[in-house]
């Protein structure tokens, strides 16, 4: 079975049962391995744990990376909106919530930094930027919440209107 696998199914359990239920026979089990077979690719919860904060993070920089816009903040309200839109925000809620222990969650403040921090200094309007990231910070918690409080034609209303509050390209 493969990494991505086992991770799929601990963020499945996750979801379904909440961070208390996580636990490697858990995953194992959800996955459909022995736990041996799990134990192979992650010795402890924590580093399954660490695992998934990781993909978390290098998936949202390749969704970054694949938007086709002017400005890093235009491409990170653009990923925001496809995260939430195909329900992958659901993923970064049952991740955290797995992450008690503030070291595992590191990782994920740092690329937190780092996303509100990159091309800042190139931004015409830096604080219209952070502006429209704090939004998308806002939307991933709300839409964390209730998976279902906008239509399509909301979130594209909400786009349209958070690419006015920066200049033109």
């Amino acid at each position: 079975m493969r990494k991505d696998e086992l991770l799929n199914a601990a963020e499945s359990l996750l979801a379904d049962q909440g961070a208390g239920c996580l636990t490697l026979a858990a995953v194992a089990e959800r996955a459909g391995v022995s736990k041996g077979g799990l134990l192979y690719h992650f010795a402890t919860k924590e580093a399954l744990i660490k695992a998934l904060i990781e993909r978390l993070i290098a998936d949202f920089d390749e969704l970054v990376a694949a938007q086709d816009e002017s400005s890093y903040t235009r491409s990170y309200l653009a990923a925001t909106l496809a995260a939430v839109r195909s329900g992958r925000l659901r993923r970064w809620a049952v991740v955290t919530g797995a992450a008690g222990d503030p070291q595992l969650l590191a990782p994920l403040r740092e690329a937190m930094c780092r996303w509100h921090r990159a091309g800042m200094e190139a931004e015409a309007d830096p604080m219209a930027a952070q502006i429209v990231r704090l939004a998308c910070e806002g939307l991933w918690d709300v839409a964390t919440h209730d998976p279902e409080i906008y239509d399509e034609s909301q979130y594209e209303e909400l786009h349209q209107r958070l690419l006015a509050l920066l200049p033109s390209p």
